[in-house]
């Protein structure tokens, strides 16, 4: 299994607290830089099978997933949609299968679904949506600097479901300044009216260089205490199993069947390619970035360099980021694969570092699988640090 990661960092508006490469969406005068940035995603995309299918000509790897984020995925006209998906048809072909056996997510804006684009949708191989809806308080909304009224998303999703796409999955946000847990549970309310097949839900993070981040040094706003965060995580936890959604890692619930594909690549070291400008790729024993710079990124393709930087990872460094990314998820961590990769001495490590936390019932061991218990959730960033490795 491979994935393609395609960044698409034009948005409307910048939201308080996203920490995103993203640049706003040139006005209509100057759309042709959208053009452009879409040729030059064509042109890397051609250029970049290598990287994790390299030159055998029996497929192992097949590319079975593709995630549009960003920025604003949703600012793309269908045509430029299209020609990406016309590139990768071109030159991968013989490592996918057709597009209607993948799984194919396109990042919105609520607002950005208008009947014209949902009907665009219809006549692409897009099936799966993940719509920023972040909460249903329409002040709290205005707080972020969304584009899109609480209201929008049961629109959105109306129109997304006329056009024949039923995978659809809401990001959500808590822990605003001052938010009650009576607000918390009123937004958790309304995400579970939608009956939508997958829900994020993430804390809100003051991500430095944002301007939310200088509002809180700014001491303008305030963020939570830490006991109500924790609070509000339960919260979630319960709100969402009982209504029917599995807590398949920290952050994400699905319905039985909707897991995303591809974030899953991402806690379970499959390898993706990441395109355009800040993207970042992960596969052979590498992991490399793109340059977070439109202009940059444009030109030196279009002068056939891709401006990159590469880091090689030795085994201290993937077992580390084993650990953080395994462990977010409810399997855990494959000890059978483990020891396979990285051999008994690091395992009986592994085993030895985890005993305190599996003694605490923060952990557990079943099937031959390390992973963190309901308890351990709420401690997994302490959690994983005790279990990193750190060279002397």
């Amino acid at each position: 299994m491979a994935g393609f990661y395609i960044h698409i960092p034009f948005c409307a508006s910048r939201c308080i607290y996203c920490g995103f490469y993203s640049t706003l969406t040139p006005r209509a005068e100057k759309a042709a830089v959208v053009d452009l940035y879409v040729d030059a995603l064509c042109k890397e995309a051609a250029t970049q099978r290598h990287y994790i299918f390299g030159e055998k000509s029996d497929p192992v790897e097949r590319l079975e997933t593709i995630y549009f984020g960003g920025g604003t995925p949703s600012q793309l006209h269908a045509r430029h949609i299209e020609k990406i998906f016309r590139c990768i048809a071109e030159n991968y072909a013989d490592r996918m299968a057709n597009y209607a056996d993948m799984e194919i997510t396109l990042e919105c804006n609520p607002d950005d679904i208008t009947p014209e684009y949902a009907e665009n949708l219809r006549h692409l191989p897009i099936n799966r949506i993940s719509m920023g809806a972040q909460t249903f308080s329409d002040e709290r909304l205005k707080f972020l600097r969304r584009r899109h009224k609480a209201a929008d998303v049961q629109t959105a999703i109306d129109r997304l479901h006329h056009a024949g796409i039923e995978n659809i999955s809401i990001d959500l946000m808590f822990g605003f300044p001052e938010e009650t847990m009576k607000e918390w549970q009123t937004d958790l309310q309304e995400a579970i009216k939608l009956n939508v097949e997958h829900i994020s839900a993430y804390s809100l993070m003051y991500e430095e260089g944002t301007p939310l981040f200088h509002m809180k040094q700014e001491k303008k706003i305030k963020d939570i205490d830490e006991e109500t965060s924790l609070a509000m995580y339960e919260m979630l936890i319960n709100q969402l199993t009982k209504a029917g959604y599995e807590h398949y890692e920290i952050s994400n619930f699905a319905r039985p069947g909707y897991r995303s594909l591809h974030n899953s690549s991402y806690w379970h070291e499959v390898p993706y390619i990441g395109l355009g400008a800040s993207a970042h790729s992960y596969g052979d024993g590498t992991r490399k970035w793109n340059i977070s710079n439109i202009k940059t990124y444009m030109d030196s393709i279009a002068c056939n360099r891709l401006p990159y930087e590469i880091e090689i990872l030795n085994q201290n460094m993937q077992y580390n980021d084993l650990i953080t990314t395994a462990l977010r998820t409810r399997e855990g961590i494959n000890l059978t694969n483990f020891k396979r990769k990285y051999g008994e001495e690091r395992l009986n490590y592994l085993l030895h570092e985890a005993k305190p936390h599996l003694d605490l019932g923060n952990m557990e061991l079943s099937k031959h699988h390390l992973s963190l218990t309901r308890k351990g959730l709420f401690t997994s960033d302490d959690i994983m640090s005790d279990l990193i490795y750190i060279e002397d």
